[in-house]
């Protein structure tokens, strides 16, 4: 299965804060940034989405532009749940919470939120349920870096403590085959 992984462009949040499952928006202008990201794409593809605004912006886009066979919303595709960190300035979170966190995010849960691996297997449930449906177009991803990072950890077999080791910018376009 192609599979084209694209990181939703740059939000409204200013930088330094923790917005994880928070929907927020992407900022403006971006017909620039999504025309270069249309140059790295199939012109036919099945589309799946997270459903937070960020990425279906830029998943409606993609599908007004291309021939699109299908397109799917699904929450299995959000970014980590960061719970009572979401919407904090990183700065701000009491290091007595964030340094157990930042020691072993792989393993460690943010106080109602997620750990990675949680996050992981999110995305393995994904590819269990596309792969069993043996899907013969490519297909384009539209998330978060996280969930683009463990895509990556499961493709090329990279511990989950390592994940941080492949950049993911925004707007960026990532092909794998799986």
């Amino acid at each position: 299965m192609e599979i084209y992984l694209v990181r939703h462009t740059e939000t409204i949040c200013e930088k330094g804060i923790c917005y994880g499952q928070s929907d927020v928006d992407i900022a403006e202008p971006f017909d620039t940034v999504f025309k270069k990201i249309l140059n790295h794409l199939p012109s036919e593809a099945i589309i799946f989405s997270s459903p937070l605004k960020r990425c279906v912006t830029l998943a409606k886009y993609i599908q007004n532009n291309i021939k699109t066979i299908s397109y799917e919303e699904d929450k299995l595709l959000m970014e980590m749940n960061f719970g009572d960190w979401e919407m904090k300035n990183w700065n701000n979170i009491p290091q007595e919470q964030l340094n157990p966190w930042m020691e072993d995010f792989v393993n460690i849960r943010v106080s109602n939120g997620e750990s990675f691996v949680d996050l992981h297997e999110r995305t393995a449930v994904f590819l269990s349920e596309k792969k069993s449906k043996k899907i013969n177009y490519p297909v384009i991803i539209v998330a978060h870096a996280g969930i683009i990072r463990s895509f990556l950890c499961h493709h090329s077999s990279i511990p989950l403590k390592n994940a941080f080791q492949n950049k993911v910018d925004f707007g960026q376009v990532i092909k794998i085959d799986f």
